[in-house]
């Protein structure tokens, strides 16, 4: 079996042309990462995404998706959510509070919301979103948990 860089099983799907089809756009092979991963591994991938961060969140995604960053987007989608989250060793609403303590210890708050959200749509309660923000406090300094209570503010409220 051949792998691509990220260990991925090499495939000749016929996935650029249902991508094609699905965001009613005209891709040519060239411009995606088609060959580089599984087509059951981006559709699985594309159904996790979907159901942690929202359908509409990831279609507005992928169809905003042009030359430059949908091979990107192709290649997130099969590796993370196909790979990353797609089996059932551990459940998704662990892998989100999992998620919120690395990435809110990298720092990154605008995927720290979007998280955050999918979090709560996973079974993250308040009190456990509070208690992860404290441990990215212990670990990661107080300022930084102050970050993820700012952004946990913001999306709780939404609520």
């Amino acid at each position: 079996m051949q792998l691509c860089a990220n260990s991925c099983r090499l495939s000749t799907c016929t996935f650029t042309a249902q991508f094609a089809t699905i965001f009613k756009t005209s891709i040519k092979k060239e411009d995606t990462m088609a060959d580089t991963f599984d087509e059951d591994l981006f559709l699985k991938g594309l159904e996790q995404r979907k159901a942690t961060l929202g359908a509409e969140y990831v279609e507005k995604n992928l169809a905003a998706a042009d030359d430059f960053t949908r091979p990107f987007q192709e290649a997130m989608t099969a590796w993370c959510w196909g790979f990353g989250w797609g089996d059932d060793v551990i459940p998704a609403k662990t892998r989100s509070m999992m998620n919120l303590s690395m990435i809110g210890a990298l720092g990154k708050m605008h995927e720290w919301e979007i998280h955050c959200r999918g979090a709560i749509t996973n079974g993250v309660s308040r009190e456990e979103i509070r208690a992860i923000i404290h441990v990215i406090g212990i670990y990661c300094g107080v300022p930084q948990a102050l970050e993820c209570f700012r952004v946990a503010k913001k999306v709780l409220d939404e609520e």
